[in-house]
């Protein structure tokens, strides 16, 4: 209820918005649509512009190292999306099926750090 004035206000402007529109149509059309025509244009300049020079910011230059990276580790360990699944038909013999299923996956992406295992430190016996 505290907003009734400023929503007034608004819906005021709408309407002689809607209003000299519609008189600047009727009265002279090939002007109407060229101050349209003009106003697309300018838009879209400011648009291409905006995007352009604001487009390569160090958080978006970091979002799209991340996403590549992410692509290739897909690609690395073969991991499929799961929001795309995909649907095989099944051509062979049960014996072939079985085979593929019997592969042991290889764990390359792991890795051993290196460090100082021998040495234990002194504890304090109770």
């Amino acid at each position: 209820m505290k907003n009734r004035t400023s929503f007034y206000f608004v819906i005021g402007m709408i309407i002689l918005a809607i209003i000299g529109v519609a008189s600047r149509l009727i009265s002279n059309p090939s002007a109407f649509f060229q101050s349209v025509l003009v106003f697309l244009v300018i838009g879209f300049a400011i648009f291409f512009l905006v995007r352009r020079f604001n487009g390569a910011t160090p958080q978006k230059r970091e979002q799209s190292a991340f996403r590549k990276a992410a692509k290739k580790s897909k690609k690395r360990f073969h991991q499929k999306d799961a929001r795309k699944p995909s649907v095989k038909t099944m051509n062979g013999s049960v014996s072939t099926l079985k085979k593929g299923k019997n592969k042991a996956k290889s764990a390359a992406h792991l890795t051993v750090i290196e460090g100082k295992k021998g040495k234990k430190k002194k504890r304090a016996s109770f």
